[in-house]
Parts: structure tokens; sequence; C-alpha cells
């Protein structure tokens, strides 16, 4: 089987839609499978759309240069979506319009969590050949080898890394956070470091600031604290609690989005309206939840197994697939499109 994966991989600290497909290409090609990050072959079985946005540096192609690849190179290629973005995670009013569109050209639809599929049903993306398959990080680098629970003989140390610098990500608690610090309740029970990028002009008065990390170097930092939080906003589904469950890390996390659905039997949930409450609870209850989270069970091998049993499942049904695609038959732009891809190859 040929896979084509449309992100462009990058090294280092990137985000969680870069290291789902990393994780993903290593699954398939270790199981036998040839994996691409284009279109310039021409006997592509399945086709995965990551990110059709053309102005984002992931995207390695478009729904539209799909679409010319179906119609002029390979009509029998398989199309899948992978929807993992919304305008509600970052308060936009053009993002879910456009996924809709790309969709369209999609044989079957994979969400990351239940809370956005409902999230595009109610908006009028009804697709019955759709799944929800949960993201996972890769157990090589993120688990609990060398993780050391909280004793209670020194601060409760909590962590949260993000690449993205919204302040949708959570800065509102995490500021919230940082200003308890300096209460006298808390000064002496907890400290707080933050990973990753900050907001522009934000600077955190009371906690640790970490620029971004990746990889081992990533996880090692997560395991040296005790208690992961999580409060970012309508979250599609997030890869940062994911890597911290499976370093051992119980987690405190926010009811929003798609966040529940991966954390809800791993850790304790808060509302913005209690925050200090939960936090309080977690703190005199940690060993119950740090017990839970050694059992957490979405990491990337689960997750690279049913896309492939799904990609199987859409070729063993291709030629009943296949009959219902509707296909650009324009000879002109077939002779134009041919043209230039074979200038660019």
């Amino acid at each position: 089987m040929k896979v084509s994966i449309g992100t462009k991989v990058k090294e280092g600290p990137w985000g969680g839609g870069n290291l789902f497909a990393k994780n993903l290409q290593s699954y398939l090609q270790k199981n036998g499978h040839e994996v691409v990050n284009d279109l310039s072959d021409e006997d592509i079985d399945i086709i995965l759309i990551t990110e059709p946005r053309k102005t984002s540096e992931s995207s390695a192609y478009t729904h539209w240069d799909v679409q010319k690849y179906l119609s002029y190179v390979n009509k029998n290629t398989i199309v899948v979506h992978r929807l993992n973005e919304c305008d509600e995670r970052k308060g936009t009013n053009y993002v879910n319009n456009y996924m809709m569109s790309v969709n369209k050209i999609a044989d079957y639809t994979i969400y990351v969590s239940s809370w956005l599929r409902s999230l595009y049903e109610k908006q009028g993306l009804v697709n019955k050949d759709s799944s929800v398959i949960l993201a996972g990080a890769d157990k090589k680098i993120f688990n609990n080898i060398g993780f050391i629970p909280w004793n209670k003989n020194e601060k409760l140390k909590i962590v949260t890394h993000h690449w993205g610098a919204s302040w949708k990500k959570g800065f509102d608690i995490y500021k919230e956070l940082d200003e308890l610090i300096a209460n006298s309740r808390w000064s002496n029970k907890i400290e707080f470091s933050y990973i990753g990028n900050l907001p522009k002009n934000f600077k955190f008065k009371n906690s640790k600031s970490i620029p971004p990390l990746s990889g081992l170097e990533l996880a090692s930092k997560i395991k040296e604290n005790h208690l992961y939080l999580t409060a970012s906003i309508n979250e599609p589904s997030g890869n940062h609690h994911i890597e911290a469950a499976q370093c051992g890390l119980p987690l405190l996390f926010i009811n929003s989005g798609g966040i529940p659905e991966y954390c809800s039997k791993y850790g304790l949930e808060f509302n913005k309206y209690n925050f200090e409450e939960k936090l309080n609870e977690i703190y005199y209850d940690y060993s119950k939840y740090q017990k839970k989270v050694e059992k957490y069970p979405n990491e990337s091998e689960k997750m690279g197994e049913e896309y492939l049993k799904i990609f199987y499942e859409l070729l063993d049904n291709k030629d009943k697939i296949i009959k219902t695609k509707k296909l650009n038959n324009n000879l002109f732009e077939k002779y134009l499109y041919l043209s230039i891809r074979k200038i660019s190859l």
C-alpha cells in the first residue's frame, strides 16, 4: 500500500499535526507500507488530507491539488480527510466552512474527537462514512521510565506545554495559577513550569518559562514534574496532555472541546469557575489520580493500527467507492495540469 500524508514534516518542536504525521508515517513504514508526502507518484492508494490550507507551512498540498490528481492522474485513489481543526479553537470565522468545502472530495472522514464530529454535524457536515480515532504519542519517547511521583515532602511541581501561543491555549488559567503561587496559601505548596511559546507581551511573574522542546528532551523535562495541567479552550484533541499522561503525570484538565475524551479517566476535571477548588482536591488526593494514569491507553501504535484498519477496509471496497466519485473531465485543464506536472517533476 502506498499512502500520501499531506503534511510537510518538520524536525524539532512544531505542533500536534506534525507529530501525528511523523507517528503515523513511522507506523505504516514499520508495517511494510510506503509513505510519501506529495502527489508526485501515479500509484498512490490512499491520500490522507491533513492540512489543506495553502497558507500553512505544514501543508503539502490542498484539496484542489487532490481533485486534479484524481481527475487527471489516478481516479482509483481513495481520499481520507483527517479533521482536527475548527474556528472555535482560535476564535476565527472561516475555518469550519473551508474544512466542509474540503470534505466534499473525501471518501471517508476521520475526526480526532467525538466533540469535533458533533460540532461539524451541527453545522451541516453529516458524513455517514466517518469515525473517531483518538490521537496518540510515541511510547518510545513519552513513557513513565524515570518518572518519580510526588512524595508530598516537596512542592507539587505542575507543568504544561504548548507550541501555539494563542491566549485560548489556556493562559487565563495559567495566569491565575501564576498568581496563586504568590498567595501565602499556595506559595510553599506548588510551583509551575510552562514549556513553549508565550503570547505576545505576556510574562509569568512567579513561574518558570522554558523555550519549546521536542522529543526526548521534552519528555525528560515533563518527567521532572508531578502533575500536568491543560486549560486549552475548544481543543479538538491536543497532543500535549497525551504526552504527559504517557510520561506518568496525572492530569488536571479543563472541561472544554475534545480534551475530556482523552483525560476523563486519568485525572481531575475543572472549569473556569472552580480551578482553585479542583487544584486543592488533586493536591490532597494526588496518589489516587497518579495510579489511574498508569493505565493510559492512547499511544501512537494504537492510533496507527486503527488508521491502517480503515485503510484496508476502504481498499477492500474501492470499486464501490470509485463509482460514486465526480471527476473533472475538462480536456484543456487536463492538458495544462499534466504539462505543469511534468515540468515540476
